[in-house]
């Protein structure tokens, strides 16, 4: 999936973590089952009943990947501290060796069917636990910690180049024209909300449903202040127009937030229709999804 992507064998894998179940003082897994297109950044297996194994896919420096995996754990503990429904908790991180380099995570195992772009899109009782999550998410004090580092939520034109790239590689797959005019317009939104803790990558893989309602959260490693907007992606990558409505009168979201909202899922979903439509078809199809909603809507979106 990724250039220089570090292979994983299935035997490694569970040599690997029967290695770290061992250490940690828990029993070996009767079952470990690879569970394949579950990530972008990481082979995910699950481990039994009740853990999931992710060993990351990219990485040089063992060292830097485990003091990774280390800030990671502390943000998954936190987020599900306050996550109104359940989410993986942080369990070992296991070392490599030979046959795999690199150091990796056992988390536990949320149960859930996970989301898909129109699984839920006219859900308002979705849209209103979404909500509802992003208000508890914001109450969790960022303790003087700000946005740092060049990911989504700091200032939008920091991803002009990497726009550029998107759209060049986008041509003969998308209407590059039409999205270029849209980010020229969103691009200079300003930030003038205060950072607030942020999940940072509400994406439908995700989110796990069960009952018609959100049952679940994954993938909190990256729990940290940014842009209060950028949270709002899952409005424009989960839902159409009248459950997004739903979600920003129940949070309460300012008219510049709401575009700053739009501006991000945009600058996510650029970067995977071309990227990933040979490697990974669904987030390709998650990005087009996003994208057709954001420019049925473009005409609501100008400042």
């Amino acid at each position: 999936m990724h250039a220089a992507q570090v292979p994983l064998a299935q035997a490694d894998a569970r040599r690997l973590i029967g290695r770290a179940l061992e250490q940690a003082g828990r029993p070996p897994a009767a079952e470990v089952l690879a569970l394949p297109g579950a990530g972008t950044t990481s082979y995910v297996l699950r481990v039994g009943t009740d853990l999931v194994a992710r060993f990351p896919m990219t990485g040089e420096d063992p060292d830097a990947v485990r003091a990774a995996l280390v800030a990671e754990h502390a943000a998954m503990a936190e987020f599900a501290a306050a996550c109104p429904v359940p989410a993986p908790l942080p369990v070992a991180i296991g070392e490599g060796d030979a046959g795999f380099p690199l150091p990796f995570s056992l988390q536990t195992w949320v149960e859930g069917e996970v989301a898909t772009p129109t699984s839920v899109a006219g859900s308002v009782p979705v849209a209103e636990q979404l909500a509802d999550l992003l208000g508890t998410l914001r109450e969790v004090p960022t303790r003087g910690r700000r946005f740092a580092g060049g990911g989504r939520g700091g200032e939008l034109p920091d991803h002009d180049a990497w726009m550029r790239t998107c759209l060049e590689n986008s041509r003969g797959l998308l209407p590059v024209e039409e999205l270029a005019a849209l980010w020229e317009r969103w691009r200079t939104l300003p930030h003038e909300s205060a950072d607030v803790m942020s999940h940072r990558d509400l994406i439908p893989g995700n989110l796990l449903m069960g009952g018609g309602r959100l049952v679940g959260v994954l993938d909190a490693g990256g729990f940290g202040p940014a842009d209060p907007a950028l949270d709002l992606v899952a409005a424009w990558h989960l839902l159409d127009g009248p459950a997004r409505e739903a979600l920003r009168e129940r949070l309460d979201v300012p008219e510049l937030d709401w575009l700053r909202g739009a501006a991000w899922a945009f600058a996510q979903a650029m970067g995977l229709v071309w990227y990933y439509r040979e490697t990974n078809p669904p987030m390709a199809e998650l990005g087009r999804t996003t994208l057709g909603r954001l420019l049925a809507s473009a005409e609501e979106l100008v400042r």
